[in-house]
């Protein structure tokens, strides 16, 4: 469970933008769209499948090189 505590000098947007924050680095909201509906095996192996695929695409362009 993530906590954040509000002090006395800080907005309340602030602690807000710090607990968002947290949140994400937590996985808390993945996990919980994750967990939204039955997944079936067969479903979770394709989704893992397509996203190994994509970031080894991603791994594999080429730099582009910006001429001087």
């Amino acid at each position: 469970m993530s906590e954040v505590i509000i002090h006395d000098d800080e907005s309340f947007e602030r602690a807000l933008k710090r607990f968002k924050k947290k949140c994400e680095k937590a996985g808390i909201l993945s996990d919980l769209r994750k967990h939204r509906h039955y997944e079936k095996p067969s479903e979770k192996k394709k989704r893992k499948m397509n996203a190994a695929i994509r970031k080894t695409h991603r791994g594999s362009r080429i730099p582009r090189v910006t001429a001087r």
